[in-house]
């Protein structure tokens, strides 16, 4: 590991609420495109210290650990098609459209090479735009893992450049459906709060008000129950997490969302959080599409869950 400079790093200063956790598990924990393996394979090859000293993957860890980790650079490989189910909610010769189910990677990284959106789709239509290189074809933007609903992906580098040009300018419609924690009083509301790296967890994001990019967010509450709130968010910015980030701002964290929020929360495999709609201007032919997506199945039983509680 001569070449320092090739390598990210990542520094983590561990809580008392992690201590005693699995080296490998915390790490694994703090980014959703790194599998356990991998973790395991970097401490195996010394690239994770606790306190500066190289550890084996068992340690437990203590409060107050200073926890470092330097990734390798992502090698440049083929990414494999990989047949899978997709539910294509709109296709033709520039644009795909995905209906995302919640738990699936976008797109490949390190330790996460296959089973992703990405080696589905190479499979289904085989041609995708190469503007983000050989780990991200066609992904003009994400959704995180545990977020499911509507994707666009472009299939050549025109209509690429078309859509994150919308993207910019903020002209595509993209809205949100979200269960949250507390009942929210007020109808509706907009945040207006910057978004950067959370200074105290580099794998985080959080509002703060240096080094940060200007995040805003509308919402308005569809139905309140006992203790959570239904309510459907329209994105004007696209900032990592941030509907996540927002609402844990405002004192309203998404329901199964241990990283943003209380660690006591819905039974879901990850945020209650759902892409429902997106609209955009097609790169080629300048109409104006509009898509929407239901709610999965496992928020639909939440809801009605919550609503008879």
């Amino acid at each position: 590991m001569n070449d320092t400079q090739l390598f990210e790093r990542y520094d983590w200063n561990v809580e008392p609420e992690d201590a005693t956790e699995r080296i490998d598990k915390y790490i694994t924990l703090q980014n959703e495109d790194w599998s356990r393996s991998q973790v395991q394979a970097w401490i195996k090859e010394g690239r994770v210290t606790v306190n500066g000293e190289p550890i084996k993957s068992n340690y437990k860890l203590q409060a107050e650990d200073e926890v470092t980790l330097r990734v390798p650079p992502p090698k440049e490989m083929a990414i494999q098609p990989e047949p899978m189910p997709l539910e294509i909610v709109y296709e033709d010769s520039d644009v795909v459209v995905v209906n995302k189910p919640r738990g699936l990677v976008v797109h490949p990284a390190p330790g996460h090479y296959s089973g992703t959106l990405v080696n589905g789709l190479l499979a289904h239509c085989k041609d995708l735009s190469g503007i983000n290189g050989v780990l991200r074809p066609g992904i003009v933007h994400r959704i995180d893992k545990d977020t499911s609903g509507l994707l666009m992906v472009a299939k050549n580098d025109k209509a690429h450049m078309g859509l994150a040009e919308q993207l910019k300018e903020h002209t595509v419609n993209r809205t949100y459906v979200a269960i949250v924690h507390g009942v929210i009083p007020h109808e509706m509301g907009t945040i207006d709060a910057p978004i950067g790296r959370d200074p105290k967890n580099r794998q985080q994001m959080a509002v703060v008000f240096e080094n940060s990019k200007p995040a805003i967010t509308h919402f308005i509450v569809l139905e309140r129950f006992k203790e959570y709130t239904l309510v459907e968010l329209k994105l004007e910015t696209g900032r990592t997490h941030q509907i996540r980030v927002h609402m844990k701002y405002i004192g309203y964290p998404l329901a199964g969302d241990p990283k943003y929020g209380p660690k006591n929360t819905l039974e879901i495999d990850g945020q209650a959080l759902h892409a429902k709609t997106l609209g955009f201007t097609h790169p080629r032919t300048q109409e104006r599409l509009e898509f929407e997506a239901d709610m999965p199945a496992d928020l639909t039983d939440i809801v009605n869950f919550l609503r008879q509680a």
